[in-house]
């Protein structure tokens, strides 16, 4: 058959952090870090892609390139506000001549510009310089600007770290974006979690029935939450807190200061980082986009001539049934790629077992399975009797650990002698209490026989309640499994390079390598996702 393209927008750089999203007449717009002569960073400009249905990209010429004293060492991350009469104002990080890290402003430079392709920086740039205590390479990322409805003026906030290695984020006022106050008190700071980069602040609804995403102006109050995240420069992970602001201090109190930001939860537990949120007031949601980086050499991504990619836009919301974590989930667009597809009910899978799935070519697909579970009865005397100890994902054997309830799940990119595969797996644990907690893996030791690759077992626990049945949704393309457990409560992103797996050789297999644990998959849909066909824009002339 004709080899499939991608569905995930790529860039050529090796950090295409996602910037300033926004829809602005008829168009969903996104930017990226982009290094314009090669596949290693350096030289940063802004990528620009338009989309009708945030599924099907047009790339267009840079944006912006370094082209002043005060960006010359890089375009770097910044954010869109739109404001009420409709002006885009974006503000962004440039590293100057002296490799100063300043914000500044740009603005549409013909705003009946559907495509908005030239952007004019501001007369007044530099807008903003690091204060003082803070230092020249630590002040970089403003977000997307929020009204306060105390005086109702705009607030952003910028990422730094203190002189204790604490992370924490500035705010500034300001109603023009012109001129800027830094404001006494810090929107958060969190001990030992280091310099925050590419901070995002976003209001969640908490209302049982609101299945919306808010606009970033929405005023705290009841009925909504605020989220902080911070992509912490030490790990290079993205941490998020679910809490209050206080539009009076303009402070942040995490819900829970055991998951503060930084040392709790994160969006996603593997290759994901430098995200990105912005309002869509068509869809009435919170998109959200990572950038996917790579986990083979340089030397091979010299070789292929591009690097990284962005994730598969998810929305956002509150989880309102714990209330403590967030959901996020492909956007609904994304199933419009869907084509055959073919569905499994009932499948047994016993101890030891592996269930090959005909599906025909597997390199990209939607998977959406449901398992119910059932546990042996412990022998008597064995170690099952008591408490077993603690699962750590990342600690573990991966798939071919065998425990008395897990692993168990599906194999994705495998080839026909199971050679390779990743897997995408949940092992349940029976603490002293006897109650089961549930842990969400995703395996990629043998996603392939070449050596030059980092391989690695990510994953976390995920909430399971009294009642739910184990679920997962899986998206594959090629070389990226991002999966989606219990309706993204638990969000896992691998890249793997599959050498045998490919195209028609690629499989896909349901397995259960517990040693007590009956499992039965209850409802197995698999869909074959056509190309998204991303492209450079026609243009007419």
């Amino acid at each position: 058959g004709a080899r499939t393209v991608p569905i995930h927008l790529f860039s050529s750089t090796s950090l295409p952090d996602p910037n300033g999203p926004l829809y602005y007449k008829g168009w969903y717009h996104l930017f990226y870090q982009w290094n314009p002569d090669g596949a290693v960073w350096g030289n940063i400009t802004w990528g620009h892609a338009v989309s009708r249905d945030l599924v099907h990209w047009l790339h267009l010429p840079p944006a912006m390139v370094p082209d002043h004293w005060y960006d010359i060492n890089g375009v770097w991350s910044g954010s869109a506000t739109q404001l009420p009469d409709g002006r885009i104002v974006m503000l962004y990080t440039g590293s100057t001549e002296d490799a100063v890290q300043v914000q500044l402003l740009a603005e549409p430079a013909d705003p009946s510009d559907p495509l908005l392709r030239r952007w004019a920086k501001s007369e007044s740039n530099p807008v903003l310089v690091p204060p003082p205590g803070i230092g020249l390479t630590d002040f970089r990322d403003p977000t997307t600007a929020w009204l306060n409805p105390t005086d109702r003026a705009w607030r952003i906030t910028i990422g730094s770290k203190n002189q204790e290695h604490a992370g924490l984020a500035l705010v500034y006022r300001t109603e023009d974006f012109l001129h800027y106050d830094l404001l006494p008190a810090l929107l958060h700071v969190v001990q030992g979690t280091g310099m925050w980069e590419c901070v995002d602040f976003y209001p969640v609804s908490a209302d049982l029935a609101a299945d919306v995403g808010l606009d970033t102006s929405t005023a705290p109050g009841p009925g909504v939450k605020h989220v902080l995240k911070a992509s912490l420069d030490d790990d290079r992970h993205d941490y998020y807190g679910i809490g209050t602001y206080d539009a009076g201090t303009d402070r942040w109190t995490p819900d829970d200061a055991a998951i503060d930001v930084g040392i709790g939860l994160r969006y996603d537990y593997g290759k994901f980082y430098a995200s990105k949120s912005f309002y869509d007031p068509v869809g009435r949601r919170r998109v959200l986009w990572g950038w996917i980086g790579e986990s083979d050499s340089e030397r091979a991504d010299l070789l292929k001539g591009w690097a990284s990619l962005q994730s598969i836009p998810r929305t956002v919301l509150l989880d309102t049934k714990t209330g403590s974590n967030l959901l996020q989930w492909p956007v609904v667009e994304v199933e419009n790629l869907r084509m055959r597809g073919k569905r499994f009910d009932g499948l047994d899978m016993p101890p030891g077992s592996v269930v090959p799935l005909d599906v025909g070519r597997a390199t990209q697909l939607d998977v959406e399975a449901v398992f119910q579970v059932q546990a042996g009865a412990p022998a008597a005397g064995s170690a099952a009797a008591g408490a077993e100890a603690p699962y750590n994902c990342s600690a573990s054997a991966g798939s071919a650990g065998r425990g008395l309830l897990g692993p168990f799940g599906l194999l994705v990119l495998a080839d026909d002698g199971l050679s390779e595969q990743t897997a995408v797996y949940f092992y349940l644990v029976r603490g002293a209490d006897g109650k089961l907690s549930t842990h969400f893996c995703q395996d990629a030791f043998r996603s392939s026989k070449a050596n030059d690759l980092v391989k690695a077992v990510y994953g976390s626990s995920v909430p399971v309640l009294d009642g739910e049945d184990l679920s997962v949704r899986i998206l594959v393309d090629h070389s990226i499994v991002e999966s989606f457990a219990q309706g993204g409560r638990t969000c896992i992103t691998s890249r793997v390079y599959p050498t045998k797996a490919i195209y028609d050789s690629a499989r896909v297999f349901l397995f259960n390598n517990a040693t007590n644990l009956n499992v039965t998959a209850k409802s197995i849909k698999i869909w074959e996702l056509n190309s998204a066909y991303i492209r450079p824009y026609p243009y007419s002339d």
